[in-house]
């Protein structure tokens, strides 16, 4: 392995980025109008496409967009969902399932600033460096991204954009006495459904949002929710990415999670991510913590909450990064191209991700590894180790469901 010729990096300079037209970088916090702002651009280009970083979100902009082009123009790509009329021109998706179309017109990708995440981030940090639209390209996310931003992309002109509303900290409160229009936040589906059905109990009832839900339910649980019928959302931390719900008041349940690796705290800019859910255009929103859940209630410092309602945050210094087309000549090859080192300071290597783990784990098994020959067998199999854990039950166990 010593000897191989390393894959050529995606990022090297900007002259070897893709060439297109205009690039944006649209910055600030939650409801500043960005998803609104891509949506209007979109629809006024002749194709285009957008990536999203949660499914659901996805799919409640791409059913805004058919309002507006008609079904039979709009496709909606996920991981989980796939509805693509032939020759549609603008796509929704995942930014996983984002497609590489050099012919769209206009390219956005939303909350850019996961590209520091962990587990997702060197997917994003790829959309970041080359999704581009034919025409016009927008990069939409927290002000925290703007000096990756500026070192990484610097043909973009940064917009920044203030909140339309104020957020308020008010402490907490009983679940008896959560507000109407309140969204309850948890960190794992058993507190979810408790909450839930607390709530069921002594307020007349609540729709329940999580990743594991299918999309049916999701979809007809967050439209029970919008339409009034009931007046509580309880929801995980997945609210966070951008669900544009009517929700006055975020009470947090919890003010940790874990996160894949351990059991932590959130981060402020986790906790203004979902608190910041609160207030939409310019009616004001609060947050807050929900008291006599247990011994320990969590409660926000008083750093958190300036932070929170100040939109301070440090900023990123630097993004995850994974090489994005690996060779596929023998599995070896490709194990060593997904783990070569990132080609900038500003890039980091990610912890590793589970499509990886499984990668490595079954390609050590003789059996499995026998049967993969060949570059496109290579390739096939990776794409099925890319497979996303929807059950959340970790790489030894994922491993076995990909070998089956």
């Amino acid at each position: 392995m010593a000897n191989r010729v390393p894959a050529s990096p995606r990022v090297t300079s900007s002259a070897n980025r893709p060439s297109g037209g205009t690039i944006k970088a649209v910055l600030g916090p939650t409801n500043t109008g960005k998803t609104h702002l891509a949506i209007e651009r979109l629809c006024a280009h002749s194709s285009g496409a957008i990536g999203f970083p949660l499914r659901l979100l996805a799919r409640e902009v791409y059913d805004r967009v058919c309002a507006i082009k008609g079904p039979a123009q709009v496709a909606l790509i996920t991981g989980e969902e796939r509805i693509e009329p032939k020759g549609a021109r603008w796509l929704l998706c995942t930014a996983e399932a984002m497609p590489a179309r050099p012919d769209l017109a206009f390219v956005a990708l939303d909350e850019a600033q996961l590209s520091a995440d962990p587990e997702r981030g060197h997917i994003f940090t790829d959309r970041l460096l080359h999704a581009r639209g034919r025409e016009e390209t927008m990069l939409l996310g927290s002000a925290t991204l703007e000096p990756m931003v500026k070192v990484l992309v610097p043909e973009a002109e940064i917009v920044t954009r203030p909140r339309f509303s104020t957020l308020s900290h008010v402490g907490a409160k009983k679940l008896s006495r959560i507000p109407p229009r309140s969204a309850i936040v948890a960190f794992s589906a058993e507190q979810v459904y408790v909450m839930a059905e607390m709530l069921r109990r002594f307020r007349g009832g609540a729709a329940v949002v999580m990743g594991a839900l299918s999309p049916q339910t999701r979809n007809a649980q967050v439209a029970m929710y919008q339409s009034g019928e009931v007046d509580y959302l309880v929801a995980t931390d997945a609210v966070g990415m951008g669900l544009n719900l009517d929700v006055e008041h975020v009470a947090f349940a919890g003010l940790s999670k874990y996160d894949g690796h351990r059991h932590r705290r959130l981060t402020t800019a986790e906790m203004a991510q979902i608190a910041g859910r609160a207030g939409r255009h310019h009616k004001d929103g609060t947050f807050g913590t929900l008291a006599g859940t247990g011994g320990r209630d969590p409660e926000f410092t008083d750093e958190e909450v300036y932070a929170i309602e100040e939109h301070r945050f440090p900023p990123l210094t630097r993004l995850f990064w994974r090489e994005a087309e690996p060779r596929f000549d023998t599995l070896a090859t490709l194990i060593a191209d997904l783990e070569s080192p990132p080609p900038r300071p500003e890039l980091a290597t990610p912890p590793e991700a589970i499509d990886l783990a499984v990668l490595r784990r079954l390609a050590e098994e003789p059996d499995v590894a026998a049967t993969v020959r060949g570059a496109r067998s290579v390739e096939r199999f990776w794409h099925v180790c890319s497979l996303p854990d929807f059950r959340q039950q970790g790489a030894e166990t994922h491993a076995r469901f990909v070998a089956r």
